[in-house]
């Protein structure tokens, strides 16, 4: 399961309303990618179209698409957003990364 922050939702539901996606309808696809100074790299955007090996889930009224391949990297893992004076945007805790760049968008396990 993939778990959502109040804060993150408040900024998902905003930037899904300001792309034309409705947060109650539409998703949010969270993956993993090759890439980044770590190995892996995070992937966040927005989709209305789910394919049968998606897994899905819904926390904090927000709906989650995973592919298969990135649950295995991402289970277990909270996205969360940070507007603070960094700026980082948003973040994914995840408690099975061993090592993360600097940047925190990169992980490798």
């Amino acid at each position: 399961m993939i778990k959502v922050s109040e804060t993150a939702k408040k900024r998902v539901s905003s930037l899904m309303s300001e792309e034309g996606y409705d947060v109650t309808k539409d998703y949010v696809r969270v993956g993993v990618k090759s890439g980044g100074c770590s190995g892996l790299s995070y992937e966040l955007k927005f989709d209305n179209l789910i394919s049968e090996t998606d897994k899905v889930f819904e926390d904090n009224d927000v709906r989650i698409i995973v592919d298969k391949k990135s649950f295995l990297y991402l289970v277990g893992t909270t996205l969360e957003y940070s507007g603070g004076l960094n700026g980082k945007g948003f973040v994914f805790n995840n408690p099975n990364a061993e090592r993360t760049c600097g940047c925190g968008e990169s992980f490798s396990l």
